[in-house]
């Protein structure tokens, strides 16, 4: 008897915990139920408007009443680029390609350069900036880099994510730039299932080969990127990539089928005869004070475009200059020419290699060497390697099936290439002897400047010259067509009306995130501005254009006060490759309403102090 009442206060305890957990579950996890249940129907309420074809049509025939383009096209397509839009020439030729074919392009990227004249100047491509980054996100530091990066990754998917799905129209098909595939793989996939819309892969490289190269081959972020990779590849629709090499690896270890669609000259890259070469050496900022020994043959202009990256060491080309240098400080007679090395491109890298240069020079290491760097227009880039006696390409290539870009560029224009060699996918480019060579030393590349440059390699040069000529033949869109014309289901015959009547039309680009605290719309152009002057500075000669509101004195120096007078947004059209002379709205503060921009005439100067 005397343990009936703990048995019946152990009664008493049990039923109090089941008192206890009945109130935790309602108090708890009653209202987290409520409270996501609530958020993924708001969720899937709010989800974006899935692709019809139907409304294609419609959208075709209000867009050829429009442009009165005769469009007869219903091939629309998102062009995803997580980076700069103006450093990725090859989805600008996607880009400018599909729209000459009469196909609608809506091109999704940040806008950090100047884009190409065909992509500026067409009615069938609308241009969606991403805002960038905040500062604090963009720090290189190698220990930080396991923090920042997934809250970088976050404003990433928030961002791009908008921009896919809340800022362009439902389109067939998405093509989408890799790498970087952290995480525009993975929002693509999702995108496009969302919108019933198929994604296509343009494969340039692999991204767990590039972060290798940051944290190490056998850092867990690697092989986790690898895995992620290569299973997100696998639920796109088609993929095509830059060499056969990788279409192989793709199908070995991806398990999908790419179709290689190689890298072609653009038509700008075009030959300059010698009266063209002697007159741009003249008139660009960066050889117009060698230009005469250019000419004389007593310089030899060597050209290098770079990214300034880890994948390219540059410190190759300083080892093989300071090496020539000395070589030609030793011979006798002249046998050796100067060199005038430009290097162009932006990246993280070049503060420091510019700080590497600026002590070489100082210690008469290089003598006999001047070095310039330059960032260019389009146009002048071409002209530059038109005009150039050499090009060298420093890309090692990560992955070791990729190819530069670069090299075939300066195929284009007629330019002889040498280039680190020591990667697989080099033969698929570069034919030793015919129309460049190879080297995997900065001494290897010192011979073949010796070599090449010297009073015995004139034939040498000359028959590489020669080949790299017979590369121009075919261009980007006889390559492009066969390959990516026909899977988009565009039509030849509307880009050979298009090259007999080429289209003239406003560029439509979405300037919210250009510059935030601005709910600027749409900004229709009526004239692309072409940037096709070679002059970088403010000092140089006005051209005639239309009366502009900026302030400048007859050397194009600009008024910094009505500088600070134009609104951000308009400064930041500019960043975009967009240009105007009439400021609306500026006294008044209005915004928020659509505006009608006006273009300065060609070559102008002016707008590059704006910058």
């Amino acid at each position: 008897m005397e343990d009936l009442p703990l048995i019946e206060g152990g009664g008493h305890t049990g039923r109090s915990w089941l008192s206890t957990i009945w109130t935790l579950l309602w108090t708890v996890f009653l209202p987290t139920t409520v409270i996501l249940s609530t958020a993924v129907t708001a969720f899937i309420l709010t989800l974006p408007d899935r692709y019809d074809p139907q409304q294609e049509d419609t959208l075709v025939k209000e867009d050829d009443k429009k442009t009165k383009s005769g469009a007869t096209n219903d091939a629309s397509v998102t062009v995803l680029v997580l980076g700069d839009i103006g450093r990725s020439p090859r989805m600008q030729y996607h880009v400018a390609s599909i729209a000459a074919h009469r196909g609608r392009v809506s091109l999704i990227g940040y806008l950090e350069s100047e884009l190409l004249p065909e992509i500026r100047g067409n009615p069938f491509v609308t241009v969606i900036p991403l805002a960038p980054p905040p500062e604090a996100l963009r720090n290189a530091n190698k220990i930080l880099f396991p923090i920042i990066a997934p809250l970088k990754v976050l404003w990433q998917v928030a961002t791009v994510w908008h921009a896919c799905g809340y800022r362009t129209k439902a389109t067939k098909w998405m093509l989408v730039q890799n790498p970087p595939s952290i995480p525009t793989l993975a929002i693509a996939q999702a995108m496009c299932f969302v919108r019933h819309t198929r994604l296509i892969i343009d494969w340039h490289n692999f991204g767990y080969t590039i972060l290798a190269l940051k944290l190490g081959d056998k850092h867990p972020l690697v092989r986790i990127s690898e895995m992620y990779e290569r299973y997100v590849a696998r639920a796109a629709d088609a993929h095509f990539s830059v060499t056969n090499a990788m279409a192989r690896v793709l199908k070995q270890r991806f398990g999908v089928q790419a179709t290689p669609l190689h890298d072609r000259p653009a038509d700008q890259f075009q030959p300059l005869n010698q009266t063209q070469r002697s007159k741009f050496l003249h008139r660009c900022p960066e050889t117009a004070h060698h230009a005469k020994h250019l000419d004389h043959g007593s310089y030899k202009l060597l050209v290098s475009s770079t990214s300034w990256t880890a994948d390219e060491d540059f410190s190759i080309l300083l080892d093989a200059l300071v090496a020539y240098s000395a070589t030609v400080s030793m011979a006798t007679h002249h046998a050796y020419p100067k060199i005038l090395a430009i290097i162009t491109g932006k990246g993280p890298l070049k503060e420091y290699y510019l700080s590497k240069i600026s002590t070489l020079t100082k210690e008469k290491k290089l003598a006999n060497v001047k070095i310039a760097t330059a960032w260019l227009s389009i146009e002048d880039y071409a002209s530059l390697l038109a005009s150039a006696d050499l090009g060298v390409s420093l890309h090692t290539s990560s992955s070791g099936v990729d190819l530069p870009m670069k090299v075939v560029d300066m195929f284009g224009t007629g330019l002889p290439v040498v280039g680190w060699s020591r990667f697989e996918a080099w033969k698929e480019l570069v034919r030793e002897g015919v129309n460049g060579f190879g080297f995997s030393s900065a001494d290897g590349l010192e011979t073949l400047l010796e070599e090449l440059f010297g009073k015995k390699g004139a034939r040498t040069l000359a028959a590489i010259r020669r080949g790299a000529l017979e590369e121009c033949g075919r261009r980007w869109e006889d390559e492009w067509f066969p390959v990516a014309g026909k899977l988009l289901g565009l039509k030849k015959e509307d880009y050979e009306k298009h090259v007999a009547e080429p289209e003239a039309g406003p560029v439509r680009v979405d300037l919210p995130t250009l510059a935030s605290g601005h709910d600027q719309k749409t900004a229709n152009i009526t004239e692309p501005y072409q940037n096709s002057s070679a002059y970088s500075n403010s000092q140089a000669p006005m051209s005639t254009g239309r009366e502009s509101t900026v302030a400048s004195d007859s050397a194009g120096n600009v008024d910094r006060a009505s500088h600070d007078a134009i609104p951000d947004y308009t400064r930041d059209a500019i960043h975009a490759g967009l240009t105007t002379t009439t400021i609306d709205n500026t006294a008044t503060g209005v915004q928020g309403e659509e505006v009608q921009h006006t273009f300065l005439g060609k070559n102008n100067p002016v707008l590059q102090g704006l910058v």
